[in-house]
């Protein structure tokens, strides 16, 4: 099913595929994405799963709101859940989708059955960055940042193929009041101490060429939370589901299994 589930609060674009009772997983897109990000990687993953995608706040095809937190978000995502009726479903977050998922298991997690924080970090650069990033795109719009966005999303050999044109076209029509409200959350982002507190189930999953949230960070965040495991997708940018899908389903079919949720 892929529909526009209204929440009172905001209208999300989601697609629910998958036997309602079955093991459910829900995962959140990075910056610059909408729910397509998953397209490449699902058929790799074991059958009979519930798969729920959405589509954040300003992405995609869901309502652009004002000025918004991960905290926003991560409610949001939690408000979804009770939605839908998914009980303890393990969240895959990539990216931003990675601090909401932190944020998610912080403030709701007995909602979760496992969490997998996919190519993010603690706190995702400075905050000037952003600062300088959103001046940037209020000048020139999002095709200004295009550029050297996909250097850090994706390998020099993802971008030598003709299919990296496609995801260049999906950043640069974002909504541009929804990814400056995202880039802002992230400036304002940062659980460095506060994930010690965590007690779920963490898998952590990076790609060693990613521009955006290079190893050392992935490693910084696995180091923060009690019990959880890290895994480097060799070759892979800042988005390995992308260019990686095969062993990207192998490592969270393997999460999967291991925490028993298969």
């Amino acid at each position: 099913m892929v529909d526009v589930l209204d929440l009172g609060h905001v209208r999300l674009h989601i697609a629910d595929e998958g036997p309602r009772d079955a093991p459910a997983v829900v995962f959140a897109n990075s910056l610059g994405t909408d729910l397509r990000l998953w397209d490449a990687m699902l058929p790799h993953l074991p059958k009979g799963l519930r798969v729920i995608r959405a589509d954040k706040r300003g992405h995609g095809l869901s309502q652009t709101t004002g000025a918004i937190s991960i905290e926003d978000l991560a409610d949001d995502v939690a408000a979804m859940m009770d939605a839908l009726g998914v009980a303890r479903p393990v969240f895959v977050g990539l990216s931003i989708g990675g601090l909401i998922g932190q944020s998610l298991a912080l403030r709701h997690g007995d909602k979760l059955g496992g969490l997998v924080l996919s190519n993010t970090a603690a706190k995702i650069g400075d905050s000037s960055i952003w600062t300088d990033r959103i001046a940037a795109i209020r000048e020139g719009g999002i095709a200004t940042i295009a550029e050297p966005t996909m250097q850090r999303w994706f390998s020099p050999n993802f971008r030598a193929l003709a299919e990296c044109e496609a995801w260049r076209l999906m950043l640069e029509r974002q909504d541009q009041a929804g990814y400056l409200a995202c880039c802002q959350a992230i400036a304002e982002a940062d659980y460095r101490e506060a994930l010690s507190a965590v007690d779920r189930p963490v898998l952590c999953i990076g790609g060693s060429l990613d521009g955006s949230t290079p190893p050392d960070a992935m490693r910084d965040l696995t180091g923060r939370i009690k019990g959880a495991r890290l895994e480097i997708i060799e070759g892979a940018g800042h988005l390995p589901c992308v260019e990686a899908p095969e062993e990207y389903a192998r490592l969270l079919t393997g999460y999967l299994a291991e925490i028993g949720h298969i």
